[in-house]
């Protein structure tokens, strides 16, 4: 588990490009057998990743986290963004086809990863946040979510959000996910741009050919700044700074949040003629 520790407004004028993708950009989450996990103290979200090939990957606990087992404190969204596969939860399985969500909540034990097929593997992707009660484990697979469609094609991002763990859908402590498919030739991910003055959001973007980046833009309003992002790779977005992006292709990306509240529409928008 790697460690990134809190950043404020001012801290991201002085950063250059190797400054902003060392606190923000996690780009090593997937690599074949291996369970790989980011930690932030930006809401003490967990960032992780795992992609089972020759068998099975359990989710064992990091030193970091001062407890016995990973759900003793904590509640996680998992969306697959590879081939389908299986996440076990005490003795439990739940198959999850691309795209798929499953909400684990506070009190889980024993927790894997598995894909159907070696060859064609699965990328289970976690987010995690503290919980203080225990929500039962549910599965959403895809586009079975509260489903919104946003956007229009004049300002290229007509997209199709999936809302999964989110106050009227799966129930949750303060963890709320989705996944938002972007229409074919639409490449902004949201526009205006926005805020959410108390909580955390995450991107993991996928579907990004190898070819094509994704451009991130981040900090304040009046002192943004962009990060370029490749295939499965998340970038963290503080409580105090907006988000949006656009991309060189097509491609999706899986949004999380964890703070002070659970909803959605909970966000302060940033007019285009107001960015600087």
């Amino acid at each position: 588990m790697h460690l990134r520790h809190s950043t404020n407004p001012a801290q991201i004028q002085t950063f250059d490009t190797a400054a902003l993708r060392a606190n923000y950009l996690v780009t090593d989450l997937f690599s074949d057998d291996e369970l790989r996990a980011t930690y932030t103290h930006e809401d003490r979200i967990v960032l992780a990743g795992a992609r089972p090939v020759s068998g099975s990957i359990r989710l064992t606990n990091f030193d970091a986290l001062r407890s016995e087992n990973f759900f003793d404190n904590r509640e996680a969204g998992i969306v697959n963004v590879g081939s389908a596969g299986s996440i076990s939860v005490d003795g439990q399985d739940y198959l999850l086809e691309k795209g798929s969500c499953l909400y684990i909540g506070r009190g889980a034990v024993d927790v894997s990863f598995t894909s159907t097929s070696s060859s064609d593997p699965a990328a289970f992707y976690l987010f995690s946040a503290t919980a203080h009660t225990s929500y039962p484990t549910v599965l959403v697979p895809r586009g079975e979510g509260t489903v919104r469609n946003l956007g229009t094609l004049e300002t290229s991002n007509k997209r199709t959000i999936n809302q999964y763990i989110h106050a009227d859908g799966v129930q949750s402590c303060q963890v709320v996910m989705g996944v938002t498919e972007l229409s074919v030739g639409n490449m902004w991910n949201t526009m205006p741009a926005h805020t959410h003055d108390r909580r955390t959001e995450c991107y993991l973007y996928f579907d990004v050919a190898a070819e094509q980046r994704v451009f991130h833009v981040m900090g304040e309003p009046t002192e943004s700044r962009h990060i370029v992002v490749a295939n499965q790779q998340a970038v963290i977005s503080p409580s105090w700074s907006l988000h949006c992006g656009f991309g060189t292709g097509s491609y999706s990306f899986v949004w999380a949040m964890a703070g002070e509240n659970k909803s959605f529409d909970d966000m302060d928008h940033v007019h285009p003629a107001d960015l600087l």
